[in-house]
């Protein structure tokens, strides 16, 4: 069975998805098309991807042409781009005046881009050729990409929210009859880790949920509003923002994962741990991870470790900027068909087999429709073998168009939906922080957040001694000035939401 992934996990895949060096080579684009395709309307369309560029890639280039130029008389040239060179090929793009129509836009390149007038406004563009987008999407989805009032870029139909708890073994889960139903606070993670701990003493309880990841980091009560300085506290607190690191909630959350890692339930060396959950616990040395998780999560993440898993949920779903924001498409002030540009953004939103040519290939030649919207690969193919195999849905417009492969729900689009409609809404959803005016008090406050964060909040320090050291290192960086301004923005662009 392939490895997918059926979404892009909003704060899984943002910043840190582009930060990735991951091989493959510098992207180009498909060749071939009609020669009486030339004569149309010719756009260019970048987007990074794992990996080398697939060999089919002109085959379904191809088959997108003749869509295209039926329903809006023009075709593409796709760019794909291999996420290590992503930010620097298309800054270079950007900066030469190169030919470009679409690419995609994360929430890490969102408001320079716009800054330095580097993508256009969109709002016009979207009434008059772009209806299909915004009736396939919650306005306050669209609205939440606004910067200074204007859309720059519109966000693929993905999971637009998270939810947090607990990922479990399941055959120790079983093998201990633990009530996965009745886990819905620390102190009952607690009381299923102290379990495990007794049963298995060679064992560890809890580890990462990633290599460079905290406790806190699946596990929150806050909206980060982008970064952590200075958040809003129960996704709302009167928009009043606070200094997270300050704040009894985080004191006596390092203070539960201190008592934890004292009690060896937390892996010891959980601060400096280079080895992925997904390792820890196949090679039998981790039974659970905190994570940020949505509908098909299980399954995902059994098929990724190769252990069966299952979850409890400790966090209701939550939608945040950093949610929406995380992939998203722009069209390039290098466009000269702007008009025409969103004309094929709104196929990538509406059009069933626009969405399917991207996700999964030609039909017959690197699928087959087993049943319904279930396809499978075609006799003899893998994912090894098969000419056109991206596995990036989250990447191309509607994610809720395309075909379900085999082994996944069959419903997974209608319940991610449903994930969607039930999240809480952040008070701040829409806002993003413009950190240019304290870019210096920026960069120290960062510096220390990195050398404090993994040992406090994998329970690796003591919180007594370190804290106060923490938060006073913090206060001389410049984080009250970070947070003023951030107050200010938000205040601001408060005034321009009501």
């Amino acid at each position: 069975m392939r490895k997918r992934f059926t979404a892009a996990s909003g704060l899984v895949i943002g910043s840190m998805l582009f930060l990735s060096a991951c091989g493959g080579n510098n992207g180009g684009g498909a060749s071939g098309g009609n020669a009486s395709n030339k004569k149309l309307p010719e756009l260019n369309i970048a987007y990074p991807i794992f990996g080398s560029v697939p060999k089919d890639l002109p085959v379904v280039q191809d088959s997108i042409n003749k869509i295209a130029q039926q329903k809006i008389n023009a075709t593409v040239k796709l760019t794909p781009i291999s996420f290590g060179n992503w930010e620097q090929q298309v800054n270079l793009m950007l900066s030469s005046n190169e030919k470009l129509d679409l690419m995609v836009v994360t929430s890490s390149l969102y408001s320079s881009l716009v800054a330095k007038g580097q993508i256009i406004a969109l709002d016009k563009l979207l009434e008059a050729q772009g209806q299909g987008i915004k009736q396939s999407m919650d306005p306050a989805y669209l609205n939440a990409v606004k910067i200074g009032g204007s859309t720059y870029a519109v966000p693929t139909i993905r999971d637009f929210a998270a939810s947090q708890g607990l990922t479990m073994r399941k055959d120790l889960v079983e093998k201990y009859q633990i009530d996965v139903s009745k886990i819905h606070t620390l102190d009952d993670v607690e009381a299923a880790l102290k379990l495990i701990k007794e049963k298995e003493p060679d064992l560890t309880p809890l580890v990462p949920g990633n290599i460079g990841r905290t406790m806190l980091d699946s596990y929150r009560w806050f909206d980060m509003l982008g970064d952590s300085m200075g958040v809003l506290p129960n996704y709302d607190n009167n928009l009043k923002v606070v200094n997270l690191y300050e704040t009894q909630e985080y004191a006596q959350f390092v203070q539960k994962m201190r008592s934890w890692y004292t009690s060896g339930l937390i892996l010891k060396d959980a601060a400096t741990n280079k080895t992925s959950q997904f390792d820890l616990l196949k090679s039998n040395r981790g039974f659970a991870y905190f994570s940020n998780m949505k509908p098909g999560f299980e399954e995902q993440e059994s098929k990724s470790s190769g252990v069966p898993v299952v979850t409890a949920n400790l966090v209701k779903p939550v939608s945040t900027t950093t949610n929406v924001t995380s992939i998203m498409w722009g069209v390039p002030v290098n466009s000269k068909m702007p008009e025409k540009a969103m004309e094929f953004l709104n196929l990538m939103y509406t059009d069933k087999d626009i969405v399917n040519l991207f996700d999964w290939g030609v039909a017959d030649k690197h699928y087959v429709v087993k049943s319904g919207n279930v396809i499978d690969f075609p006799q003899g193919v893998d994912a090894k073998t098969s000419g056109y195999s991206l596995n990036m849905g989250y990447l191309f417009g509607n994610q809720f168009l395309s075909y379900v492969f085999n082994g996944e729900d069959p419903n997974i689009w209608k319940k991610m939906d449903d994930f969607n409609k039930s999240a809480i809404k952040s008070k701040a959803l829409g806002f993003t922080f413009d950190a240019t005016s304290v870019k210096t008090e920026y960069a120290a406050v960062s510096n220390v957040i990195t050398q404090y964060k993994l040992p406090l909040e994998t329970g690796s320090v003591d919180p007594d001694k370190i804290l106060p050291e923490f938060i006073s290192k913090l206060k001389s960086a410049g984080i009250d000035k970070i947070i003023a301004e951030k107050q200010k923005q938000l205040d601001e662009w408060a005034k321009g939401n009501k």
